[in-house]
């Protein structure tokens, strides 16, 4: 009986660790995140204006603000922002024009 519950305590002390992600992992989920948001981008020069914003497992979605110039001639290398999101199962970037100002 005592050999059980020491296996059990075991597996439940030692199965929070197995569940966690490393700061290796999230580290390279920032990089794939942050290189297909910057793909999805139509600006020049775009790069990362934030941290990401990590919703949770159930969402699978994570969420950057990405900074750089917009390419068309007529906007005359004006300075634009969009929202990225990045759905983490998919591994795939959504982006969108993204005004902080409200009307």
């Amino acid at each position: 009986m005592k050999r059980i519950s020491l296996i059990l305590i075991s597996c439940a002390l030692f199965s929070g660790l197995v569940q966690a992600s490393s700061n290796q992992a999230w580290n390279e989920h920032r990089q794939q995140m942050l290189k297909a948001c910057l793909a999805a981008s139509q600006f020049k020069n775009a790069h990362a204006r934030s941290k990401p914003a990590e919703f949770d497992d159930q969402t699978g979605m994570s969420a950057l603000l990405v900074e750089g110039l917009y390419p068309q001639k007529h906007m005359k290398q004006r300075t634009g922002t969009e929202l990225c999101l990045y759905d983490r199962k998919q591994q795939r970037a959504y982006v969108s024009e993204w005004s902080p100002q409200t009307k």
